[in-house]
């Protein structure tokens, strides 16, 4: 292995890297969202729309739903749609749950594990929510709901005072998400709930330290979903910057 490939791998073993990493992405992305289109909604009194992109801004950058995959052929924005918000309460919200939850799901499953559940369970909940016929959606919730879904197939499979404590912690905030999705318009139901699926079956696939320790190719296999993510990324920055400049 190069100095390069060792010192990528060592980075994948850091959790608290990989929890910053994408936190700062989700910020970024956010930012950029904000100056394709300085106008927006800076100034609404709304606080749910404060500092929020403009669709034309999201589109560009990578939301998906049934209009960007159906009109445009953009799958790749399963992943991309992932690291966008509607709102500066949006992304707070969801970046606050991930820096709960995913230092625990580092724990308990590893590092690769959790960035391999994190990937997955986004795509899915948005797989879930096109076929739903959702047109047009984004967060990071799909991909938290995931390790809360990972969190949940712990709790289960371990059993005893911790595993249950684990399940019944996370239940009641899985319970809480689901209730505010329902009581708030707008909310994608179908992406939480096609990743907290989706967290539960990849933890169930992938197993925890307990019972199956981290291997070189969970390594492998959450190198991949890095590298897929960081190129469809700068995809959607690249494409998006040509069309905002073109239009």
């Amino acid at each position: 292995m190069t100095p390069a490939a060792d010192r990528f791998f060592r980075r994948l073993d850091d959790p608290a890297f990989i929890i910053r990493a994408t936190i700062h992405t989700n910020a970024a992305m956010f930012v950029l969202c904000i100056l394709f289109n300085p106008g927006g909604s800076m100034g609404s009194l709304n606080p749910f729309a404060f500092f929020s992109p403009t669709s034309q801004s999201l589109l560009l950058l990578g939301a998906t739903g049934a209009i960007p995959i159906d009109r445009f052929g953009r799958w790749w924005t399963l992943v991309s749609a992932s690291y966008l918000h509607g709102g500066l309460i949006h992304i707070l919200f969801n970046m606050a749950a991930l820096y709960q939850l995913a230092p625990l799901v580092a724990r308990l499953f590893g590092p690769a594990r959790l960035i391999i559940v994190y990937t997955g369970a986004g795509v899915l909940g948005f797989y879930l929510s096109y076929l739903a016929e959702v047109t047009f959606t984004i967060g990071a919730s799909a991909a938290v709901c995931g390790l809360s879904g990972s969190l949940l197939f712990y709790g289960l499979s371990r059993g005893g005072w911790f595993g249950n404590m684990i399940y019944r912690q996370i239940l009641g905030w899985t319970i809480g998400i689901f209730v505010f999705g329902f009581l708030l318009p707008g909310i994608n139901n179908w992406g939480h709930g096609g990743g907290l699926v989706g967290g539960f079956v990849l933890a169930a696939a992938l197993g925890y330290e307990e019972v199956k320790r981290q291997r070189f190719h969970h390594s492998l296999m959450a190198a991949a979903c890095v590298l897929a993510t960081v190129a469809i990324l700068l995809w959607a920055v690249a494409s998006g910057l040509y069309l905002r400049l073109a239009a």
